[in-house]
């Protein structure tokens, strides 16, 4: 499951990244590649955003590992 959280993670930091270069530079990297709102960038926007709720269970696993 480890290798699922790193995926998860690193999907989630490109996002981020993605988010950054949108607040900064008005410039959306996910739909100069894949176009508009095209499915295949719908389909990363939903990656994203399913990998991010994923990771919210993280705050109950590592909260477990300290205790």
């Amino acid at each position: 499951m480890k290798w699922f959280d790193n995926t998860a993670l690193t999907i989630v930091i490109i996002g981020a990244v993605n988010w950054l270069l949108v607040g900064i530079f008005r410039f959306d990297l996910v739909a100069f590649l894949f176009g508009n709102l095209t499915w295949l960038s719908r389909i990363i926007y939903a990656l994203v955003g399913l990998c991010g709720l994923y990771l919210i269970s993280m705050y109950g696993r590592i909260q477990s590992m300290e205790s």
